[in-house]
């Protein structure tokens, strides 16, 4: 593996959140469309240095390494890589954990290989496609590049990775509630492959509505910090959806104590609430960090401490991935801290 002499790379991946589909109809000839929005909780941390053979350790170390092997034989690259991982984000819970780490790990074997690249130049859809990841939605590579609400315009006949259309600052002063179900995951791999394959037809008039809804109501909240605007679309935009794979994950959304909890805040008045991709993870926006934490603890409060739920605030992050080339051959562990 050509590279500098002794460099170590640092990557930083967020998590996000994906916050609904746009046209699950498709018969404009582009099928899919996603919203979502970076989070600052939760992200993927891992330092990577050339090495004689291929090497991972530390949180989700197999699934890194498995990246890591897959990338270098696409791109014909030589020699290995040790990977040192801090923090993941957890797995299957609708956060993007699967393609953060690919791009983590395709876009640390690219700064390693090539000596004069910047983190922020590492082509971060051809690592996408490379590794198989953004098969449906364009919104995990938006919010490694740039963070923020994103928007991408879903998958044609030619489309390899859904290409992002729009990114928009997330108001610094809104919250998010996260409600993370510890008992289950949601649906992936062949389960999600077969779930998308035997639901029903989507009708064109629902998606023409949630793109109604988009442009006319959520993008202009963004831009013009209307809160309740955008609480509203985004809680219609999860309903429309929910609906729609009820029949694949056992109701509008796939956890009973966050469905339970959802209904709950929405008879509160926070209507800007639902399902990040498959689940289980729930989400509630609130307008600021104080709105935030009273509703987290009237959550608890209301469903009391045998609930399986935990609960993270997060503000929306308008940054992307941080990556950092550390010369210091001593550095093997990722130092963690506040984003």
């Amino acid at each position: 593996m050509r590279s500098h002499p002794d460099p170590s790379i640092e990557v930083e991946a967020p998590a996000r959140l994906h916050l609904g589909f746009l046209d699950l109809n498709g018969d404009l000839g582009r099928r899919f469309g996603s919203l979502g929005l970076t989070i600052d909780v939760f992200a993927t941390r891992l330092r990577a240095k050339p090495a004689v053979e291929f090497s991972a350790e530390g949180p989700g170390a197999g699934r890194a390494l498995a990246y890591a092997r897959a990338y270098a034989a696409a791109r014909g690259l030589q020699g290995g890589v040790r990977i040192c991982l801090n923090e993941t984000i957890p797995d299957h819970a609708g956060l993007g954990s699967g393609t953060q780490m690919a791009l983590a790990v395709g876009t640390a074997l690219e700064c390693l290989c090539v000596p004069d690249a910047a983190g922020a130049s590492a082509d971060c859809r051809g690592i996408a496609a490379t590794l198989g990841r953004g098969q449906r939605s364009g919104i995990g590579i938006g919010a490694f590049e740039e963070g923020g609400f994103i928007c991408d315009c879903g998958r044609g006949d030619l489309t390899t990775v859904p290409p992002v259309v729009m990114r928009l600052p997330f108001p610094a002063d809104w919250r998010v509630l996260l409600l993370l179900d510890q008992r289950g995951q949601g649906l992936h791999g062949e389960r999600e492959a077969h779930a998308f394959a035997q639901l029903p037809q989507f009708p064109a008039a629902t998606a023409g509505h949630l793109c109604r809804l988009l442009l006319m109501q959520l993008v202009p909240g963004l831009l013009e910090g209307r809160f309740q605007d955008v609480a509203r679309a985004i809680g219609e935009i999860q309903r429309a959806v929910g609906a729609h794979f009820a029949p694949a994950q056992g109701g509008c959304f796939a956890s009973p104590a966050v469905t339970a909890a959802l209904e709950w805040a929405t008879a509160q008045g926070f209507v800007g609430n639902g399902q990040s991709s498959w689940g289980p993870t729930g989400f509630i926006l609130a307008a600021d960090a104080e709105q935030a934490r009273a509703l987290e603890l009237g959550l608890k409060a209301r469903f009391g401490d045998l609930s399986p739920l935990r609960y993270r605030i997060t503000a929306g992050r308008n940054r992307g991935a941080r990556v950092d080339c550390e010369p210091d051959p001593r550095q093997t562990t990722v130092q963690s801290g506040t984003l």
